[in-house]
């Protein structure tokens, strides 16, 4: 029998120093003072919400939320490379209805959200659920 071929997904962007081509919802120039550093933490709060939606659909639930993402970045002790050392992530979201394992729904969420996997440090997820 055949091995499965990998799943892989590639992503391109356009960006000409004040807007994006080629993503998704970005509707506006990015703020003049944004760093790209910013859209890393963007990406990372769009992920976070994505992946929630995805786990919370399939146990027919519907997520509606919105969330901060902070960082700080200076040099790392083991390289002393600039990069994020610190990373958090703050979720307010609400579930209808209500799901039957909240906190397994959300580890799913923290787990599979494919931004924050691919960080070093990991970031710290806090959910506020209404």
């Amino acid at each position: 029998m055949a091995e499965p071929k990998p799943k892989v997904f590639e992503y391109e962007v356009t960006f000409d120093g004040t807007s994006v081509a080629g993503a998704r919802n970005v509707a506006a120039a990015l703020p003049e003072e944004w760093a790209p550093e910013h859209l890393v933490l963007v990406g990372l709060v769009d992920c976070s919400l994505q992946s929630l939606r995805y786990h919370a659909r399939r146990d027919g639930v519907a997520v509606t939320g919105s969330g901060t993402a902070a960082g700080r970045v200076t040099r790392r002790e083991q390289d002393g490379r600039f990069a994020f050392v610190d990373i958090e992530a703050r979720l307010d979201v609400h579930f209808e209805p209500a799901p039957t394992d909240e906190a397994e729904l959300l580890a799913d969420a923290e787990r599979d959200c494919f931004v924050g996997a691919s960080l070093t440090p990991p970031p710290r997820y806090v959910w506020s659920v209404t």
